[in-house]
């Protein structure tokens, strides 16, 4: 057994580490608000020091106040592994279970510093989506998924491996819950004082579940958004010229640059870490980084009049940007906004006319100031944004929460101005193109890593993928043609884009059909010895994993949008169909308390029983959301929940009765 496996079998060392020497280079979370009373304090001390035995608590108790005052939260850094964290192959991981030992390289795939945010807070994107609390909770997990048979399953709550528990072979082998508050503690300081307490988490949607792979796990669905909203400005299909702007490069909003490149436009997007945009511009991300304003804006003229499709990156804040486009008179052809906005208050995003230091020295000593100071810079975004529409912008709300954020600042976002509250003025993505394009018909963010880590499975697998669905596509009906074309196109041109970062992984929008046919044939493929092992799974941002009223289910209009009965009946309905793996939270994306969202893990060994459970899982998968959105009256929806009953005799879904318009309009209320 090698050092690297020594220490995950290790769990809590029995002889204590000693403190590391931390990175300058590696991006850090901010200071959180300093939100605990003393008697809170002390309890967050009780809490992590019940990790550890009571000979060194008089050493950490004065360390763990000394993060606690620093950071805001107790990260516990002495307990850092020391061996590289990164996806090793499935094979390098110790343990009983092949299943555990895929869960365990997705773990350390999420905190590779190649890819996590701040990887020594163990936040994987977003600001605040963390793997885990604290290095504690990553030692025990990691012990217990080494330890683990298949017929055990590990409860983790909220980044805490509760423990193992007896199952069964057919049960999934880790159920993750993040930040399932009671619903009345589920505003923005309760997750603020919970955390630092270390009870909860926000898991974010592929960050406490365990399925991130890079930037690249939303740049096929934002290659998407951006080709068609281009569409809407050029229906012919010629994009040169055209610029989109937009910001944020940390994390998933990583990938914009690389999709507007891909859809053949120019684009800006601003960043406002430096850390973060020099990662994505040496990781290839974007193609040119630059600083002043007026050199970006007539290097961005240069490659509009030459037909180019750069991405330029702007080291500033997005509201100076939009000024200084406004200021030049140069059109945006369309623009959105990808900050954090879901933690507005702790990092996600940054008041104009001030700089990143200063920003955030402000967050943590003054967090009152901060809020009003990120308040009127929403106010301000909003104003030069509506600039920019009436001279013919197309602005859509990319989910991030930033119209909820800006009306909440009294920010001119609604229709009804005066009233200031209702409908937006401007659509979500998923109104106007994601929803009725992609999820109404059961399209989505299908993910696959190769367990092998070998570059060579993935290209397999990538032809694979593209033979069926040039199978499909002879096949299939005219209404889902078009996508299934883009899809082909997508997995054929993938390697060329160069997306991998961390694991040999890839994002493909599939329907349920084509998700059933490409996984069965990927396990045929490693039972013949062609490939080795791979693990499935989504985004929770798909067809029935999230129920977000803001964002995934934005385009359902019978009231049901601010229910969560989907995502948690698809969280159930993964565990007993075959996942490996299955996480439910709150918050992702728009934030804490605005969301449910649920994902799963599944590994394909090339077993019969493998391809039993796809089958099952995958159908349920899609369909659950399929069925949501058809009794919402989507007509998509409703015509694609047909062709699966046609399909498959067994299921039998309620179909909604229409109603005549004039008959209700002609009532007296």
């Amino acid at each position: 057994m090698n050092d690297f496996q020594k220490e995950l079998v290790e769990g809590i060392p029995t002889l204590l580490p000693e403190a590391p020497s931390l990175d300058l280079k590696i991006s850090r979370a901010p200071k959180r608000k300093d939100i605990l009373t003393e008697a809170d304090k002390k309890l967050a001390l009780r809490n992590a020091l019940r990790y550890f035995k009571k000979e060194w608590h008089e050493i950490l108790a004065q360390e763990f106040l000394s993060e606690l005052k620093t950071y805001g939260r107790i990260y516990m850094y002495r307990f850092m592994p020391k061996t590289p964290i990164y996806a090793r192959s499935i094979e390098s991981y110790p343990g009983n279970s092949l299943q555990a030992k895929s869960i365990m390289m997705m773990i350390q795939n999420n905190l590779d510093p190649a890819i996590a945010q701040h990887p020594y807070e163990l936040i994987t994107y977003g600001g605040n989506g963390a793997v885990f609390q604290n290095w504690a909770q990553y030692r025990l997990a990691m012990k217990y998924l080494a330890e683990m048979t298949d017929e055990q399953t590990l409860a983790m709550y909220s980044g805490h491996p509760m423990g193992l528990f007896p199952s069964s072979t057919n049960a999934p082998r880790v159920v993750a819950t993040n930040g399932m508050m009671i619903p009345n503690y589920s505003k923005p300081d309760d997750w603020e004082k919970f955390n630092a307490l270390g009870v909860t988490q926000y898991g974010q949607m592929t960050a406490g579940s365990y399925m991130y792979i890079g930037p690249q796990g939303i740049v096929h669905g934002t290659t998407i958004t951006v080709l068609n909203a281009a569409r809407m400005k050029r229906p012919d299909g010629d994009f040169k010229g055209l610029l989109f702007v937009t910001s944020g490069l940390g994390g998933m909003s990583g990938a914009q640059p690389k999709a507007a490149k891909i859809a053949g436009v120019v684009s800006i997007t601003a960043e406002i870490n430096p850390k973060a945009a020099r990662k994505r511009h040496e990781q290839g991300w974007v193609d040119e980084l630059v600083e002043d304003l007026d050199l970006l804006l007539d290097l961005v003229q240069a490659a509009r009049d030459a037909g180019d499709n750069t991405s330029f990156a702007y080291l500033g804040n997005i509201v100076d940007l939009w000024q200084a486009l406004a200021d030049r008179g140069m059109k945006v052809d369309f623009g959105s906004d990808q900050t954090s906005l879901h933690n507005p208050f702790a990092g996600g995003y940054y008041p104009t006319g001030m700089s990143y230091e200063a920003a955030n020295e402000m967050m943590a000593q003054q967090p009152e100031g901060f809020k009003k100071a990120i308040y009127s810079t929403l106010r301000k975004h909003a104003e030069i944004v509506n600039q920019h529409t009436a001279k013919g912008t197309y602005f859509f709300d990319y989910g991030n929460a930033f119209l909820l954020e800006a009306g909440r600042a009294g920010a001119d976002v609604f229709k009804n101005r005066a009233a200031k509250s209702g409908d937006f003025k401007y659509p979500s993505y998923v109104q106007d193109i994601m929803g009725p394009i992609c999820f109404d018909f059961g399209f989505g963010p299908f993910r696959w890593v190769c367990g092998s880590g070998g570059a060579e499975d993935l290209d397999k697998t990538d032809q694979i993928a593209a033979d069926v669905l040039t199978e499909m596509l002879q096949e299939a009906p005219e209404d889902i043609k078009s996508q299934l074309q883009d899809n082909l196109h997508w997995v054929k041109e993938a390697k060329a884009n160069k997306l991998v970062v961390g694991s040999q992984a890839r994002i493909l929008y599939a329907d349920a059909e084509g998700r059933m046919r490409i996984a069965a044939a990927f396990n045929q493929a490693i039972a013949a010895g062609e490939i080795g092992p791979v693990i499935l799974g989504r985004d929770h941002h798909d067809v029935s994993g999230t129920d977000s009223p803001y964002r995934e289910t934005s385009n359902i209009y019978d009231g049901s949008q601010f229910t969560a009965d989907m995502a948690v009946q698809n969280f159930v309905g993964d565990s007993f169909r075959g996942a490996t793996w299955i996480s439910l939270h709150n918050g992702g994306g728009v934030g804490w308390g605005e969301v449910v969202n649920g994902g799963f893990g599944m590994l394909l060994d090339g077993s019969e029983e493998a391809d039993k459970k796809l089958r099952s899982m995958l159908f349920w998968d899609v369909n659950n959301g399929i069925a949501r959105r058809n009794w919402a009256r989507n007509p998509n929806a409703m015509s694609t929940i047909e062709r699966a009953m046609q399909k498959e005799k067994q299921l039998q879904v309620t179909q909604p009765n229409l109603v005549d318009h004039n008959l209700l309009n002609d009532l007296t209320y």
